[in-house]
């Protein structure tokens, strides 16, 4: 029942996507959308669950077109050897989106890519590549403190629907945004803490995870570094996760006139 829910939700935010830009063009004289996007290698793949890796280097591409309410989301994540990890679809609308105050909802059907050991007919062992199939949905409201500081909380409900996948996953955080910490000429850091609190069916887990940025206005190119720690949890796991990321970010505006 619920994955239903979850999938209707989707719909409706990808058929919102389409509805409102036809909405755009019959009330306004002029809409903004954006191409946006980025691509990053890492040393070792960190989930959208900070405690999962590839546990090897990856790619990972994002993409983002929209408007100022919606945007289509999609990311891409492989293994260098070329092998799919993951694909997620996602759809954004920005329900709130003044000076202090923001508020933000998401959803998405994504694709979990496993590889399994099977045995042939002679009872070799035989590498297959399978995948899992999920649907989810995001709640993100932000408080803007300042042009530094950001207070926020996110909360991700994920439903597995293919044998062998979590059913139920359940992910909050409480988390802030510390930016625009100049540390020399036109190179700034980001600092992004958070803890949450993971449940996936039976099982629970408590994690701190940190976010280390440096960047450049002047620069496509960022320097990122994850590191998650394992407060205490049920769920097996690593009890540090960390990764250096390279990034190359690209945003293009694009103006239309009715």
């Amino acid at each position: 029942m619920m994955h239903k829910f979850l999938i209707g939700i989707c719909l409706v935010m990808g058929l919102s996507f389409f509805a409102h830009g036809e909405e755009a063009a019959g009330d306004s004289v002029q809409t903004t959308y954006h191409i946006s996007g980025a691509a990053s290698v890492t040393n070792n793949g960190i989930s959208l669950l900070p405690m999962f890796t590839l546990g090897k280097p990856a790619a990972i591409f994002d993409l983002s077109v929209g408007n100022e309410r919606l945007a289509f989301e999609p990311q891409f994540r492989f293994s260098l050897e070329g092998k799919p990890w993951s694909f997620i679809f996602w759809f954004r609308y920005k329900a709130v989106n003044t000076s202090r105050f923001r508020f933000q909802v998401g959803a998405h059907p994504s694709v979990a890519f496993r590889t399994f050991n099977l045995f042939d007919a002679q009872g070799r062992s035989v590498s297959m590549l399978g995948h899992q199939q999920y649907i989810a949905t995001e709640w993100i409201p932000t408080y803007v403190v300042n042009k530094h500081l950001t207070l926020g909380i996110y909360y991700l409900y994920s439903h597995g629907f293919t044998e062998g996948s979590t059913n139920n996953t359940h992910f909050f955080t409480l988390n802030a945004g510390i930016s625009n910490i100049r540390v020399a000429k036109d190179a700034y850091l980001r600092f992004n803490p958070q803890v949450y609190v993971l449940k996936m069916d039976d099982r629970k887990g408590y994690y701190f995870t940190e976010t280390l940025t440096l960047s450049s206005p002047k620069s496509p190119f960022s320097v990122s570094s994850v590191i998650n720690k394992k407060l205490n949890s049920e769920i097996p796991g690593d009890d540090v996760v960390w990764n250096v990321s390279l990034i190359y970010s690209f945003n293009k505006k694009l103006k239309r006139f009715f």
